[in-house]
């Protein structure tokens, strides 16, 4: 069945894929971009010539946020999902990360889909039924040295979408997270710097291990023909053709090593979790109301 959907990030490695995917199927699908001019010119213009409708949208502007969903519900006559995609990621020894350097990070990982949502819930609650996708990450799950600021942000937004799934289900709302491992996408390009270098000295030789760690995970990223980035678009159109209040919370997408312990983890955490609620008295709130 045809769902609305809007799609933030849609300029990006999963974004750009999954907005034409999801297209191609038969789905209207809007796609949010900082601005279709300028460096994202040629691809704003694939997207439209593919049928994707296109909303510049800043999610660190919360007036820029409010304009663009108001503009996507306007297109599609309505809304159905939502897939919180837009992200920035970071290199570098965490300590060399300034306050503004994190403030940065999270403005559009955990602030950016604060904004998202509270411009898209009141109309997702009545209507009484919709589908939230939040774009997470397996560093979201455990941690790697050298991506401090992009996973400390990544946690948040695991624990910001565990307390909407539970706080929405009752609304006829459902919560999914999507964990995609590491991918060669433009996001690798883009990695944040930390703006402080008066430390690197102090670090000697250790300095040089970011780059190296980056180096060599790109090299295996190359070497492994399935940790393709159509993989994770694949994994979100395959989510959203489940029957409403049949999606799983959670889905892993990673060939790399990380997507099995993960997977493991997310089990024992959800028995964990299904076992404080019943105690609580509270389990109802992990099923969605269809």
């Amino acid at each position: 069945m045809s769902k609305k959907i809007l799609l933030t990030g849609a300029s990006g490695g999963f974004g750009f894929l999954t907005a034409k995917l999801l297209t191609e199927q038969g789905h209207t699908v809007v796609g949010t971009m900082r601005s279709t001019s300028g460096k994202n010119e040629s691809v704003a213009q694939e997207l439209s010539s593919s049928g994707v409708h296109l909303v510049e949208m800043d999610v660190t502007n919360e007036e820029s946020v409010n304009s663009g969903v108001q503009q996507a519900i306007s297109k599609m006559d309505g809304l159905d999902v939502v897939i919180n995609n837009a992200g920035v990621g970071v290199s570098g020894m965490v300590e060399h990360f300034t306050t503004e350097d994190m403030q940065r990070v999270f403005d559009v990982n955990v602030f950016g889909v604060q904004r998202v949502m509270r411009a898209v819930l009141p109309f997702l609650r009545e209507q009484g039924q919709g589908t939230i996708i939040q774009i997470s990450s397996c560093i979201g799950r455990i941690t790697l040295p050298f991506y401090g600021p992009y996973i400390a942000s990544k946690w948040a937004l695991e624990a910001l979408s565990e307390n909407y799934r539970a706080e929405l289900s009752g609304f006829g709302i459902e919560s999914c997270i999507v964990e995609p491992g590491g991918f060669p996408t433009t996001f690798i390009d883009n990695l944040i710097q930390p703006s402080d270098t008066s430390r690197n000295e102090s670090y000697g030789e250790f300095m040089n291990a970011p780059q190296a760690m980056g180096e060599a995970f790109m090299e295996a990223l190359q070497n492994n023909e399935l940790q393709r980035p159509q993989i994770v678009a694949d994994a979100i159109s395959s989510l959203i053709e489940l029957p409403f209040g049949a999606k799983p919370f959670r889905t892993v997408v990673d060939h790399m090593g990380m997507g099995e312990p993960v997977e493991q983890y997310n089990q024992v955490l959800h028995q964990i979790t299904e076992g404080v609620y019943s105690a609580f008295g509270i389990e109802g709130m992990l099923k969605v109301n269809k």
